[in-house]
């Protein structure tokens, strides 16, 4: 359970707050302004307090016992994120039908980061059967990197196929698109552990939006949320 003792406001406000700043495309101050045409005052760093303490807590609560099993072809890429003024990376991989697998923030883009990314791809959905990628020759680095270990350690039978065929990467492409729109009015992050928290919360609501809530009940993506902190 997530614990919300000692906060100065209700946990139904935070997680409000919470919300508001992952799933819309707006920053602090905006959502200072909205709590306060409601007659409640919040400094817009309290709620970056809270988005950065609550929003990877909430994610791994739904990683956990909520999320629904994903497919085995994976779609697999990285985009862009700035961080303290530079760009870091952020690698994320959908199933065939455009389902989340996973996803990581890394400073660097290299065989190592991919390898990293995959590895927790791996451990929270299981092995694919697919992957398809760009032509990035870190990413397939990784992945022959991971063949290579299982044919060393006798299981050849879990080979993961490689694909870099572009087209096929558009569903991943196109999936960037929503994390970008709401990160851009953020213009960058202050620290690597707030672009980290901050990002799963955004993660999370997409995949909130797009269904992968097992047992959602025709809930509201907005009850589906709030429901992970009961």
């Amino acid at each position: 359970m997530i614990s919300f003792k000692g906060r100065h406001f209700p946990k139904p406000i935070i997680l409000l707050v919470v919300r508001w700043y992952v799933a819309y495309a707006l920053s602090y101050r905006n959502i200072e302004e909205m709590m306060k045409e409601r007659s409640i005052s919040i400094d817009h760093a309290t709620i970056n307090r809270w988005v950065i303490k609550y929003a990877p807590l909430l994610e791994k609560a739904f990683r956990s016992k909520h999320k629904r099993p994903t497919g085995m072809s994976w779609r697999m890429d990285e985009t862009y994120i700035k961080n303290k003024g530079k760009w870091g990376y952020l690698y994320r991989a959908v199933d065939k039908d455009g389902a989340t697998i996973d996803f990581m923030f890394s400073a660097k883009r290299d065989r190592s980061a991919a390898l990293k990314f995959f590895r927790k791809a791996i451990g929270s959905n299981g092995l694919p059967h697919t992957v398809t990628i760009d032509k990035s020759g870190a990413n397939n680095a990784a992945l022959e990197r991971l063949n290579l270990l299982f044919l060393m350690s006798s299981l050849c039978f879990l080979f993961i196929t490689i694909r870099q065929i572009k087209y096929l990467n558009n569903i991943i492409e196109q999936d960037h698109r929503h994390i970008k729109r709401i990160t851009k009015p953020m213009l960058g992050f202050k620290s690597f552990a707030a672009a980290k928290a901050t990002i799963a919360g955004i993660e999370l609501h997409h995949m909130l939006k797009k269904g992968q809530m097992v047992c959602d009940k025709d809930m509201p993506v907005w009850q589906q949320f709030y429901a992970l902190a009961a």
